[in-house]
């Protein structure tokens, strides 16, 4: 029953911390549901479109979730179940919603605009180049993690390949996933036509959609698509490109809409089999509560707060909030249940894949799953049966399939992110687009170029060891989320909203990714040292560390004196007014 009181824990108290905190920071800010939205004053068709509140929760939660929520709390639940869950609920209703609302609102406010041009606002021009420097390398390693991930949940070996279709049998998981995927894009191509131009409501063409889903898999199950894992990565790059460029509506909306009911789906299969395993016994939550302050990944802070990352709190959110999802909203009231409600989700699926790695910790640490997507599914397969069954083998396939959509979904939208923010760098104050810029700059604000220059980057690097790059993401993304805090505290006070909220968060998680990419620069000075020498990947991790703190903490100065300076203006006002 430990599995089943763990559960209706993590719900109960995430529902209360939507209902009042969520509230309260709603009330705080002045959220206005009668100022209109950046999608509905720009609406250009392309990237400002508004999207129903249904579609742009799909959108927005794929785009957040990923494999994140499952591949961080089952890494850290070496640590027990007790530090994850706390860290998955305390963190994602107190850090890690606030920073995603927060983020989500700061940018309806300035037109759809991203956290930089928030930063620029606030804390000045060269605080706003500092930052989409620091974001676009953040992103980098997002693309190129997410481009090794994917690639290597859809390639055949080669030796295996003998055309490009296999059948019946013969259909391995990778070839079953790939067929899926493939024919989930066109699915939401078929769906965004019939909604944004046949006029069909939402209700109808989902239902459509759904069956679409329903068929694609079955069809996967029994027809598979065959290519290398160089062939992948190559039309990985090719659909993450054109994905970042067409209109929101024809592609990137409905294709998030409709891989979010496999997430839900999956969310629900798990929640079912943990109450049936409860009472029928087909499985046993064999994780401890506790198990030691150091582990294989390291000492309890700050590993455990940047392993577990999307389950409690994760910057990649702010870039999509203020990349994405704030150029769709229709109804500045639906900051709240998209923003804060859709990060409470992510931390209810991070304790799911906490119970989940729970039914098969023994096997995890004895290192029986390749990854720890391979274990959340086995985990949850196993609430079902033994591993032989035909049920477990069912949704073990399932889960597998949900996992790698999710990854997919985050990097197109990873992409069309690098690419607004690479256009903002070069842009002037005043400047809308690319059209208004003149000479090298309009050349590099162009949406192509920057597309391309961080596609190539990523997709060469994500040809490469994921482990030299999965190693600093974690901290990169941290870093990412206190940055974003500090830059919406900035702004809060500087139009004096409440901002109080933000600065114990904001420290916390400052320090806690300083310090562990503090360590990660003395392990591999101290490894040169005793090796005579380092591998490429060494050498990577070191400079990209090293960038990433000195970035940081011009941008941490550059706001304590930001915050200083609205400190002196306050007590101005204040003593003008007395």
């Amino acid at each position: 029953m430990t599995a089943v009181l763990i559960i209706l824990a993590a719900i109960v108290l995430l529902v209360i911390g939507y209902i009042t905190y969520g509230s309260w920071l709603a009330k705080q800010w002045g959220i206005d549901p009668k100022r209109p939205t950046p999608a509905v004053t720009v609406n250009d068709g392309v990237d400002y479109v508004a999207a129903k509140p249904a579609v742009l929760m799909g959108h927005h939660f794929s785009s957040i979730a990923g494999a994140g929520p499952i591949n961080g709390p089952i890494q850290a639940s070496v640590f027990g179940w007790v530090p994850v869950f706390l860290w998955c609920v305390i963190g994602g209703i107190f850090i890690g919603g606030l920073h995603d609302f927060g983020s989500l609102f700061a940018s309806v406010r300035h037109g759809g605009k991203s956290i930089g041009e928030i930063i620029g606002d606030t804390m000045g021009k060269r605080a706003k180049v500092l930052f989409l420097i620091f974001a676009l390398l953040v992103l980098i390693l997002v693309i190129a993690s997410f481009v090794n991930v994917v690639a290597g949940t859809f390639y055949t070996k080669t030796e295996e390949i003998s055309g490009l279709f296999t059948t019946g049998d013969a259909v391995t998981g990778n070839q079953t996933t790939a067929m899926v995927s493939v024919l989930f894009i066109i699915l939401a191509i078929i769906y965004g036509l019939l909604t944004n131009r046949a006029g069909l409501g939402t209700v109808p063409a989902t239902i459509i959609g759904l069956v679409g889903v329903v068929a694609a898999i079955w069809l996967g199950l029994n027809v598979g698509l065959v290519a290398s894992r160089t062939m992948w990565i190559v039309l990985i790059g090719a659909y993450i490109t054109i994905a970042s460029l067409v209109p929101v509506w024809i592609l990137l909306q409905p294709r998030d809409y409709l891989s979010s009911f496999l997430l839900y789906a999956m969310m629900v299969i798990a929640v079912f089999g943990i109450i049936f395993s409860a009472f029928s016994g087909t499985a046993t939550f064999q994780l401890p509560a506790f198990t030691d302050w150091s582990t294989k990944i390291g000492t309890l802070f700050p590993a455990l707060f940047i392993t577990v990352a999307c389950g409690a709190c994760s910057g990649f959110h702010s870039l999509i909030a203020s990349g994405t999802t704030a150029k769709q909203l229709d109804n500045e009231a639906h900051t709240k249940p998209i923003g804060y409600g859709a990060m409470l989700i992510e931390s209810a699926l991070g304790v799911i894949s906490l119970i989940a790695v729970g039914m098969v910790f023994d096997k995890y640490t004895g290192g029986d799953f390749g990854s720890p997507s391979a274990a959340f599914a086995a985990g949850i397969a196993t609430m079902f049966g033994t591993d032989a069954s035909g049920i477990y083998k069912i949704i073990y396939a399932l889960l597998t399939l949900a996992v790698s959509v999710f990854a997919l979904t985050s990097l197109d939208s990873g992409t069309r992110l690098s690419r607004y923010m690479f256009s903002e760098l070069f842009l002037k104050e005043g400047e809308a687009s690319y059209k208004d810029a003149n000479g090298i700059r309009k050349v590099l604000a162009y949406p192509l170029t920057g597309t391309l220059i961080m596609v190539v980057i990523g997709c060469v690097l994500g040809g490469l060891s994921l482990s030299q790059i999965w190693g600093l993401f974690g901290a990169a993304n941290q870093l990412l989320a206190g940055l974003a805090l500090l830059a919406v505290a900035a702004w809060l006070g500087n139009i004096g909203k409440n901002n109080k909220m933000f600065i114990i968060p904001m420290i916390f998680m400052l320090c806690a990714t300083l310090t562990s990419l503090v360590i990660t620069i003395y392990k591999k000075i101290v490894g040169f040292g005793a090796e005579g020498g380092m591998a490429w990947g060494n050498w990577f991790q070191l400079i990209f560390a090293i960038a990433m703190v000195v970035l940081a903490v011009i941008l941490v100065v550059e706001g304590i004196q930001t915050f200083s300076r609205i400190s002196k203006e306050q007590k101005a006002k204040k003593a003008q007014k007395a």
